[in-house]
């Protein structure tokens, strides 16, 4: 079993599932407001088991390297998940990072809150197909607290 240190390097060197998705049944966007970066979260939906899962999914992102690791590490761990786990896998994730110095936190969230929209943007496009992809935006700030001040 891989260390911690491993699968992050891992996932730093050679993102998992990183790049656009053709044909995506939904996308969501997170972002920080305060210096322009995001995150684009796209899925492709397949049913199994009579559930909706998470059938495939991509990002990308313009923002640090620990963006880039958040992203690959939480698209790892959320495709083949239903609505339900991915909802609790956001929660989960949120609930982490209240732990975490803000402007650690920051880039995590903007990647848990990009696949939060992505979910919810399938969900109204079920009733409205050219729904517009739905954005989200960060609370927590990237600027260390010396530097705030």
């Amino acid at each position: 079993m891989k260390s911690v240190d491993a699968q992050l390097i891992e996932h730093m060197m050679e993102p998992k599932n990183y790049g656009p998705m053709q044909q995506a049944d939904s996308e969501g966007i997170g972002k920080n407001p305060e210096n322009g970066e995001k995150v684009v979260i796209y899925l492709r939906i397949e049913r199994k088991d009579g559930k909706e899962v998470i059938g495939d999914i991509r990002f990308q992102a313009i923002g640090c390297t620990t963006t880039i690791v958040a992203g690959s590490m939480l698209t790892e761990e959320a495709k083949g998940l239903d609505f339900q786990e991915v909802e609790r896998l956001i929660e989960v994730t949120m609930q982490l990072l209240e732990n975490v110095p803000p402007e650690d936190a920051a880039c995590t969230e903007m990647v848990a809150i990009a696949l939060k929209a992505a979910i919810e943007t399938y969900e109204k496009r079920k009733k409205e197909a050219d729904y517009p992809a739905i954005t989200y935006q960060i609370e927590n700030s990237c600027a260390p607290k010396e530097e705030e001040e």
